[in-house]
């Protein structure tokens, strides 16, 4: 049982890692050359949106099982 939690542990970390650098890379690289619209609020549509919600899921997720895995194995 231990093995299948600590697998399932690693995998959502990997897929939350993914998800995070993925995002970084779309929000930050305009900035990096001097873009002057800071000020602006821009809103998630699309696949923005999937990949922001699916990330604080598997966020949450990891959390539940890595607690889940202290109170088994503790």
């Amino acid at each position: 049982m231990k093995t299948y939690l600590y697998l399932a542990q690693i995998v959502i970390a990997v897929a939350v890692s993914v998800l995070v650098l993925l995002q970084a890379r779309n929000a930050g690289l305009s900035n990096m050359f001097g873009s002057t619209d800071m000020g602006i609020y821009k809103t998630r549509r699309g696949v923005e949106k999937t990949m922001f919600n699916a990330t604080i899921g598997l966020g949450v997720a990891f959390m539940l099982l890595a607690l889940l895995t202290v109170i088994i194995t503790g």
